[in-house]
Parts: structure tokens; sequence; C-alpha cells
């Protein structure tokens, strides 16, 4: 089954893949590997703002990671024409916006880890660091970037 129509399965819908904010590109291909910018927390079209342990719960975390990661699908597509062309999810770097005290960070850095293994199988698991950080940009509640490995086209 295609990786799209795998997300139409699970009901989701890929959002359009955003421009970038600042001075860099949403994908650099190099070496067989695609490296993902950071993506941040867009849900239905809006940026998740907020902060884990303070305005947010780990629920909606995992939402906002959820959300950082079909924007990474997007950019994967938008930049290689096609999410089959995808080999395997090598590694996530999730950053959480969160408090001091707040040690939640793996949960919410699975929103994204579960929505790669839901989609790709065994192909979508990974690699991962799940930091806590007292801001990110934009005020939004986490950002994720990645590497994957890519079939030439």
């Amino acid at each position: 089954m295609s990786a799209e129509a795998r997300l139409a399965e699970l009901g989701l819908t890929l959002p359009v893949a955003a421009a970038p904010v600042a001075a860099y590109v949403p994908v650099v291909i190099a070496g067989g590997l695609a490296y993902v910018s950071g993506q941040v927390s867009f849900v239905d079209g809006a940026l998740v703002k907020g902060r884990l342990g303070e305005d947010m719960d780990v629920e909606q975390g995992i939402a906002a990671a959820q959300g950082c990661g079909l924007m990474i699908l997007a950019q994967l597509k938008a930049a290689l024409g096609s999410l089959d062309r995808l080999d395997r999810v090598v590694k996530l770097g999730a950053f959480i916006n969160s408090t001091a005290d707040f040690t939640d960070q793996p949960k919410v850095a699975n929103g994204a880890s579960e929505l790669m293994v839901a989609v790709f199988g065994d192909a979508g698991k990974h690699a991962r660091a799940a930091v806590g950080v007292p801001c990110l940009p934009l005020g939004c509640a986490v950002e994720v970037d990645a590497i994957v490995a890519v079939r030439p086209a």
C-alpha cells in the first residue's frame, strides 16, 4: 500500500508544505538522505502555541507532535514528488517547549514517531531525540526535524 493510501486509511490529510520563515530550505537531499528542517506544530492549519507543563497537557502535545510529523511528510512529498520514494525514516529530533519540571518529552514526541510507524511500518521505525527547551520559534509547542533515506527517482 502506498504511503498516501495509508494516510487516507488512517483518516489523515497532508497539509500544504509550509514556506520557510527564515534563511533555510525545507529539505536538502544529499548522499541518499533527505534532511528535513524543523517543522513546527500545526493542527488543522493553525499554529499550536503553548508550553507543556504550563498551559498544555501531554495529549495536546502529542497532537502537536503529530502535526509536525504530517508537515514533515508534506515537505518530503513536495521535495521528492512522492512519499513512495522514502526508503526508511532514519532519525527524528523532537524539541518540546516545556517547563523545567516537565519530564514527559518522550511521550509528546511519540505523536510524530507513532505517525511514521503507522504510515511506513517497520521502515518508519527510527532513532530519536526528545528534548525539552524553554522556547521555540513563533511560540510553538513542538518542533520536529527528520533524516530519511530516499530511493533514487
